[in-house]
């Protein structure tokens, strides 16, 4: 058994990152400046992407392409049960209706089979989220999308650096979020992105994106800017500073490499898992199409094999000083979202796959002699409680 307890997730930066803050805070320019304005140009050429806009988070991505789309009441946007709330967050927070389709249980990933079906004349978007950083099958979403003249509105949170037919997340849909939180596969501790094609939806993003005030209004403090400028809609406080694009310019040079470590890692957990018969690792399926990220390494347990149930096995590894998360309580089984009329039962793939996964940690910081705790933890328990 380990001696100190193994964190979930752990940022991975170092002196790099350090020096690039220490330079922004020397500079006297702290908050949305030249440093944001290199971290969208290089995050953009990296995705293949022509446009980029940086923000406070993904959440705050989200909110405004579906604001500057001019998605709201009345309207429907569908999406995944299995996802963090803020993807529906962002659908409320226009006034839409979020409208959830089950998943594909192979891959956790939305069922495009299934979305046909949720298509009503009130729907203007689909948001499709690529799970644990396994893209979706975006051709099958965007045919659907074109046919109906809607939206594709990317939640990649988890997909900093994934490929589907060999372009990048990021350039395939309208517009793409991604997340920058502290334990993505690229951090700036807090901060988002929107990527997108389209000249007019990124330009009318940024503007919402500092209250809604006339372009390039963050310059009014610089030699070249003007104190002058005009509020042209009703926006929001979502831009990212230049303390944390410093930190994401430096992560997103090293985001390759850091993938390249996860995806070494959920490899030494597949050969593992495979031998156990109290479990199954996941996704059951990983297409040859896509480049997997692994934000997320998931196990799903067999619970016929095993005497005790779900949490009792996640607290089984915290005692044994593993630290494991769930993802996710699927929507529907939130209390706020009950006022959609949704009940158990009406996304069975979906609650199956919450009733049976465990989270378990990978994080480029993780030593071979980690990851092997983490195995040994797991035969451990199922070991001790096999039936």
């Amino acid at each position: 058994m380990r001696a100190e307890f193994l964190p979930y997730a752990l940022p991975c930066v170092d002196e790099t990152e350090e020096q690039a803050v220490i330079q922004v805070l020397r500079s006297g320019w702290l908050t949305t400046g030249a440093v944001a304005k290199q971290f969208e140009a290089e995050f953009a050429a990296y995705t293949g992407a022509q446009h980029a806009v940086a923000v406070n988070s993904c959440t705050a991505a989200m909110h405004l392409v579906l604001a500057a789309w001019g998605v709201g009441a009345g309207d429907e946007v569908i999406t995944t049960p299995l996802t963090f709330c803020a993807t529906i967050e962002a659908i409320e927070y226009v006034g839409a209706t979020p409208v959830l389709v089950d998943i594909a249980p192979t891959t956790a990933n939305i069922d495009p089979n299934r979305i046909e079906d949720a298509l009503t004349p009130r729907t203007r978007a689909i948001l499709p989220v690529h799970y644990g950083g396994l893209p979706c099958e975006m051709d099958a979403i965007t045919n659907i999308a074109a046919r109906r003249d809607l939206l594709v509105l990317e939640d990649a949170a988890h997909a900093s650096g994934a490929t589907y037919k060999g372009r990048k997340i990021g350039a395939i849909g309208h517009a793409t979020a991604f997340s920058f939180y502290a334990n993505k596969n690229m951090t700036t501790g807090e901060g988002g992105m929107i990527t997108t094609n389209d000249a007019e939806l990124a330009d009318h993003c940024r503007i919402l994106s500092l209250h809604g005030i006339s372009r390039d209004a963050w310059k009014r403090y610089t030699a070249t800017g003007s104190w002058y400028y005009e509020v042209q809609d009703l926006g929001f406080k979502y831009n990212m500073p230049d303390v944390l694009a410093a930190i994401g310019v430096c992560q997103l040079r090293k985001l390759d490499a850091l993938n390249a470590r996860r995806q070494q890692i959920a490899a030494q957990y597949h050969r593992a898992f495979e031998e156990m018969d109290f479990l199954t690792p996941f996704p059951l399926q990983l297409p040859s199409d896509r480049t997997h990220v692994w934000h997320l390494y998931t196990i799903l347990l067999n619970l016929d094999a095993l005497r005790i149930g779900r949490d009792q096995f996640i607290e089984e590894l915290k005692a044994r000083r593993i630290g494991v998360s769930v993802h996710y309580i699927p929507i529907h089984y939130h209390p706020h979202y009950r006022r959609y009329g949704w009940r158990q039962g009406d996304f069975p793939h979906a609650e199956a796959y919450y009733a049976r996964t465990i989270s378990l940690p990978l994080y480029p910081s993780m030593t071979d002699a980690d990851v092997a705790d983490v195995i040994e933890a797991v035969a451990d328990v199922g070991k001790a409680y096999h039936r």
